[in-house]
């Protein structure tokens, strides 16, 4: 298929990584789906990219396709993942895409919705029924005022965090996968103190984790464990949301967790971690146990792992339970990215049912698989993927995908997509089976905007006093009374009579 395409910069930003695909003049000729014969709609779409994925090159085939199918000329624009103030400044210029992706929640969102910039998908839902059914099923909350402004990519079922360990370490002990806190921490101690490399040396911890920013949620397991109801919020005794270091089980989490580092079972340089190191420990024998992100990641991990130990083996668990059977891994997320078309837009509707198409079934194939007989055949339930073919239009290695099933609105996750070429399919999907169950609800389903204007201050002064008390740098009872004065006197006070009208609205 023929393709002329151009490549455009955005305005104030050389910066932005660039990727722009459209239809060629004989593509636009033969191109089904168009309005009664006419040019194919124009339209842009900003995005930030995932550094899983390839960079969409001109002459995609794929994003031919899709101007076929759809009846559009379609022009990706691409800043790096997590470049939201990359999209802030183009859209601050005035030169508005069709499409965006930005973070939600965020300031920005909301001061484009204030202002306008988005168009609501009230009118169009009946003719996108793969959004309306997510919207209905699970997103509802993120309607402001009964208006849906786009589609919030959240996953709220789905989880691959799991407490992974070396399986191998465990075998040499002597020792099974530990089911309650009693059991984790004399794990830990014999991961620590017994030598489970057999190298002859006192050079092993127990647990590790990374460094955050705002409350580091690393050990979130062992408050849960603890009792801790909500992810976000708790109610005092009067019914009040409260925050959850004024719920019991977060003392005693951290009593527990104060426990373990003062026995020197925690890597005491685990706030220095980001993945990357935290991996490398793992591989190299520095740690036994550490929460982790599993499903496409396991092959990877005990791969990498082997490596450095032929032996190696890799493990993962459900949460322990605490003391009286309570236990989970993570909490509802609130937050994702949010993908809406802007007032800009000559065919807002067109460009809703863009977004309609990326979530759907046709969709899912095409990006995930590409064109049949061209990018992979097909016998009976047997794939064969053309990598050569592929390679030319972006598609990740191994079967993965194109770089625009990445991201905007849907992780492989999110579709239990795995292609089968993947190793260890069967052990990457039940370790989100496992995952999936460590899943804590929310107390309050969304976020206030006064969360998003002072989480940021109000997470990192959490996060200090909760680090100084767990590694005994602070005592407890007299740090959580500091910490709830002090955090109320900075913003939460202002946050809770906020929080409080939208959980007695959510109750209603």
């Amino acid at each position: 298929m023929g393709n002329k395409k151009r490549w455009l910069a955005l305005p104030l930003s050389a910066a932005l990584a660039v990727t722009a695909a459209g239809c060629g003049s004989a593509d636009k000729e033969s191109a089904s789906g168009t309005d009664n014969g006419s040019a194919p709609v124009k339209i842009v779409f900003l995005t930030p990219g995932d550094t899983a994925a390839k960079a969409i090159q001109p002459g995609d085939r794929i994003i031919a396709e899709i101007n076929k199918r759809l009846g559009i000329d379609l022009e990706v624009k691409v800043v790096p993942e997590s470049g939201f103030e990359k999209i802030n400044v183009a859209m601050a210029t005035g030169d508005l895409p069709d499409i965006v992706t930005i973070n939600y929640p965020s300031a920005s969102l909301s001061q484009w919705i204030a202002e306008g910039m988005l168009v609501p998908l009230n009118p169009y839902l009946p003719q996108l029924p793969t959004i309306k059914a997510k919207l209905e099923k699970d997103l509802a909350w993120t309607a402001v005022n009964g208006i849906y402004y786009g589609y919030p990519f959240i996953e709220t079922e789905r989880t691959n965090t799991t407490l992974t360990y070396r399986a191998d370490w465990l075998e040499t002990l002597g020792l099974k996968p530990p089911q309650t806190l009693d059991e984790l921490y004399q794990t830990l101690k014999a991961v620590t103190f017994n030598d489970p490399d057999k190298n002859g040396k006192a050079d092993t911890y127990g647990l590790t984790a990374t460094k955050s920013t705002g409350f580091n949620t690393s050990f979130n397991f062992i408050l849960y464990a603890h009792g801790l109801p909500h992810g976000d919020w708790v109610t005092d005794s009067s019914g009040k949301v409260v925050p959850i270091f004024e719920h019991p089980a977060f003392k005693q989490g951290v009593e527990y967790i104060r426990k373990l580092w003062n026995e020197k079972l925690i890597d005491p340089e685990f706030l220095l971690n980001d993945n990357q190191q935290r991996e490398q420990k793992f591989y190299q024998g520095k740690v036994g146990f550490m929460p982790a992100p599993l499903f496409r990641h396991v092959n990877r991990l005990e791969s990498s792992l082997q490596k450095v130990n032929p032996q190696g083996k890799l493990g993962y668990m459900p949460a322990p339970a605490g003391p009286d059977g309570k236990r989970g891994m993570i909490s509802t997320p609130k937050n994702g990215l949010f993908t809406a078309v802007t007032k800009q837009a000559k065919n807002p509707e067109k460009a809703a049912k863009f977004i309609e198409f990326m979530l759907s079934k046709e969709g899912r194939d095409l990006l995930q698989l590409g064109l049949e007989g061209v990018h992979y055949t097909k016998q009976g339930d047997t794939i064969t993927y053309n990598e050569e073919e592929r390679a030319k239009d972006g598609f990740s290695s191994s079967g993965w995908s194109h770089p625009l099933a990445w991201g905007s609105v849907v992780w492989p996750l999110t579709v239990n997509y795995l292609p089968q070429t993947e190793p260890q399919a069967d052990r990457a999907k039940q370790s989100v089976e496992v995952a999936s169950k460590g899943i804590v609800p929310n107390l309050v389903n969304v976020t206030t905007p006064e969360e998003v204007e002072m989480g940021g201050v109000l997470g990192e002064l959490f996060n200090q006093y909760y680090l100084e008390m767990i590694t005994g740098k602070r005592e407890v009872d007299a740090g959580i009374a500091e910490l709830s004065k002090k955090w109320r006197d900075q913003g939460g006070a202002k946050v809770l009579e906020a929080v409080n009208k939208a959980y007695q609205v959510q109750k209603k």
